[in-house]
């Protein structure tokens, strides 16, 4: 961490936010903005991380795979304190909206009380790659709309965090989600990812009221086009890849 705040704070600063209200926003639009997570300067030293080579267990060309334009690095499971601590941080936050959207849907909860345990799990599932990502967009750049899901284990939340500030570092990219509502026209977010603040989004589908109870509403995320400038962003999942 750097000497702005400790681990401690980052796991106050998380604790400390409306969950209830955050709940709420992501059954209303399947994303939720949280207060500012992380100071300026480490929203900079984490972005520097991404010179350090050795963090990173591979680095992928988004135009080179047909997923946008732009590039970004998975870590290894070594991750720097700041990352491994925001990760413990939301996941406790997160399971207990997980667990009320599986409910819903009448589906299985298969995720512990424990993100260690989870990812155990995961790992004996053949799902034993870190996921953990720093993305970086210049001017032009833009991510095609996707799902981070890398096998049968999932956990159905994940969070996205800025460490740019949109008008000063860099115009356009925002973040988009497209949700295809049961028996309906494909609805269409937009959310300005300010920085130090955390974007909670959902990872694959979510309960969408329907006259016949409760269906699941396929969601796919990405960003739209950098106009100018740098954007960059820290990307925490709760599984792991294969």
């Amino acid at each position: 961490m750097t000497s702005q705040h400790t681990a401690s704070e980052v796991r106050r600063h998380v604790n400390v936010a409306d969950w209830a209200a955050l709940a709420t926003e992501l059954d209303e639009y399947g994303c939720a903005l949280t207060p500012r997570l992380l100071a300026s300067e480490e929203c900079r030293a984490i972005a520097g991380l991404y010179e350090r080579a050795e963090l990173f267990r591979t680095t992928v060309d988004m135009a080179r795979h047909r997923f946008g334009s732009g590039q970004y690095r998975y870590f290894t499971h070594d991750l720097p304190e700041p990352v491994a601590e925001l990760r413990r941080a939301f996941y406790p936050h997160l399971l207990a909206i997980a667990r009320d959207w599986a409910a819903r849907l009448g589906r299985p909860a298969p995720w512990p009380d424990d993100l260690d345990e989870w990812l155990a799990m995961c790992h004996a599932a053949g799902q034993d790659r870190s996921a953990q990502i720093l993305l970086r967009y210049g001017q032009g750049d833009w991510n095609a709309l996707h799902r981070d899901v890398f096998g049968d284990m999932v956990f159905p939340l994940q969070v996205v965090i800025g460490l740019d500030e949109q008008g000063t570092d860099y115009t356009g990219g925002e973040f988009l989600l497209v949700e295809q509502r049961p028996r309906a026209q494909s609805r269409g977010t937009t959310t300005v990812l300010r920085q130090g603040h955390g974007l909670i989004f959902t990872t694959r589908d979510r309960p969408v009221r329907t006259k016949r109870g409760w269906s699941a509403g396929a969601v796919r995320h990405g960003v739209s086009t950098v106009r100018s400038g740098r954007r960059r962003a820290l990307g925490l999942v709760f599984h792991d890849a294969t």
